[in-house]
């Protein structure tokens, strides 16, 4: 591929069902038509998008929002959705994935005639067609199936999720901690010869 370069990418189309779908369609079927859905790409930043959903879900109209991404903005959805269940408690999660068809389109770079090819004909091109994984997350103030796939249950307990950890001693500033070293390094004692040579 390093002869050719991309010239576009597009979402193929894809028969209509539970795993297809194009851009347009949802995964979610019974979605209230008062929901934010929130498209994540990949070079979306997470605090727009936050500020954004945390502000959208603080109106009393707004019941439900939806993050969606695929390819490598997967893991930024999931990191949205996460953050966004940390600062609003009681949220009920549905988590959907499936797979879109993307088609990209490949054209030959200009370095001369390929073997086979009149000088006046068009570059060659190539088209391949990618599987891409596609998450949806659902979040709803209002209760969710529990018994739908996907389901998680909102967080018996608010706020952040870490374990207890063993007690920290308290130490003045100058001191280092256990197990550290100190930040100089020992020099040696100047012997009586070095001594005799500064003199």
């Amino acid at each position: 591929m390093e002869n050719f370069r991309k010239v576009r990418s597009e979402e193929a189309p894809v028969g209509g069902g539970a795993e297809g779908g194009g851009p347009g369609s949802s995964p979610f079927a019974d979605l209230a038509p008062g929901a934010v859905h929130m498209r994540v790409k990949e070079g979306s930043k997470i605090r727009n998008l936050l500020a954004f959903a945390t502000a959208s879900m603080a109106q009393p109209a707004t019941r439900a929002i939806v993050f969606s991404g695929c390819g490598r903005a997967t893991t930024k959805t999931v990191t949205c959705a996460e953050i966004l269940k940390r600062r609003l408690a009681g949220l009920h999660q549905v988590t959907r994935l499936r797979y879109r068809s993307v088609r990209e389109v490949w054209q030959s770079l200009p370095q001369g005639p390929t073997p086979g090819q009149k000088p006046g004909e068009p570059a060659a091109s190539l088209s391949v067609l990618k599987n891409v994984p596609s998450l949806a997350i659902l979040l709803s103030k209002d209760a969710l199936d529990p018994c739908q796939p996907g389901y998680q249950p909102p967080n018996s307990h608010p706020g952040p999720s870490s374990q207890p950890t063993a007690p920290t001693s308290k130490r003045s500033l100058g001191e280092p901690a256990a197990g550290e070293g100190s930040a100089k390094r020992l020099q040696p004692e100047p012997s009586a010869a070095e001594e005799d040579r500064t003199a």
